[in-house]
């Protein structure tokens, strides 16, 4: 490919604003959508990249990703590269809004995916279309690769698993470049506090000031495989630079339960996490996973990628950034 632009859709979140700036740092000419050019979601992501990084971004306001938006936008951009992130992201969300999830999970892929079998008649572009680990649900074997049938346990992962076969039957059927990209939970400080690990972090940066008395968590009995989101986007750049498309499982091949997380997370503040948790029914999936934990084999053989940040490290860096953020707001 001789021209490096880039499309990020759902720049803006935790992987979007990491991804960004790693193809900044190569050279890429990015572009980005977002659903508003001035609103709470663009001011986050200058919070988190900086008025610098933000300045150097072609950012779109893209409101819908119906065909006709998305068509008109791919073919203004001509990008080389088209890194998919955009969608309704929250598992548990996706409960309480099972249309809303579909309708964004789904319909953007199928648009992105025909907007770009337009665009490559005459302009090469390959596509990395964000799936996730909730595909698997409730897997049978242990640790799950890219041949673990799914058994998605959430609307979530039920959108996720369409949007994955949409990218292969487009492959397959158009020969356009489409690479899937099967994530295991990857966390940072950029996440959102309405995901447990942010909740979790912030909660313990708030004990530590004297703002916060308890954490109230759903279930307890749950665990995961869990990374550092900065190294996962890297995993997504390396997908596709390789000169044949695949999907690749990019995860840690550590199932931690939340009490580990916990545990490592009140370390810094010296306190003992059973003192400070609390449970409410109320925060409790209707359906939960079974073990996920990810198998990266094939990525590390392929695209040299390995995870090099383990969960206490993370949880670690997560406090102390929640810690260091509060104090300079008091």
């Amino acid at each position: 490919m001789s021209e490096r632009r880039a499309l990020i859709t759902g720049i803006s979140g935790q992987d979007g604003s990491y991804l960004c700036e790693l193809l900044l740092e190569k050279d890429y000419e990015v572009h980005g959508t977002t659903r508003s050019l001035d609103g709470p979601t663009i001011q986050r992501f200058a919070s988190l990249v900086g008025e610098d990084v933000k300045s150097r971004v072609h950012l779109h306001q893209l409101t819908d990703m119906d065909k006709q938006h998305v068509h008109s936008l791919v073919q203004e951009i001509q990008p080389s590269e088209v890194y998919h992130l955009a969608g309704q992201s929250h598992v548990g969300r996706s409960f309480a809004e099972p249309f809303e999830t579909v309708q964004s999970n789904v319909v953007s892929s199928l648009a992105i995916l025909d907007a770009c079998r337009e665009l490559n008649r005459s302009h090469t572009v390959r596509i990395y279309q964000a799936c996730s680990s909730e595909m698997f649900g409730a897997p049978l074997s242990f640790p799950q690769d890219e041949q673990t049938p799914f058994h998605p346990r959430s609307p979530y992962g039920c959108s996720k698993v369409c949007a994955y076969h949409l990218a292969v039957n487009y492959r397959e059927a158009y020969d356009l470049y489409t690479s899937n990209g099967i994530l295991f939970n990857h966390e940072s400080p950029r996440r959102p506090e309405t995901y447990v690990t942010r909740k979790i972090t912030m909660g313990v940066a708030r004990i530590m000031h004297g703002l916060q008395d308890k954490l109230v968590l759903g279930s307890l009995d749950v665990g995961r495989d869990w990374g550092f989101a900065k190294e996962y986007v890297d995993a997504m750049w390396r997908m596709l630079q390789q000169d044949v498309p695949s999907d690749y499982v990019i995860a840690s091949n550590r199932w931690n339960t939340l009490a580990t997380f916990l545990a490592a997370a009140f370390e810094p503040a010296g306190l003992d996490w059973n003192d400070y948790v609390t449970t409410d029914p109320a925060f409790v999936r209707p359906a939960e996973v079974g073990r996920l934990q990810g198998d990266y084999s094939k990525a590390e053989s392929d695209l040299g990628w390995s995870p090099q940040t383990q969960l206490p490290e993370l949880a670690k860096l997560m406090v102390q950034h929640d810690f260091e953020m509060i104090a300079a707001q008091r």
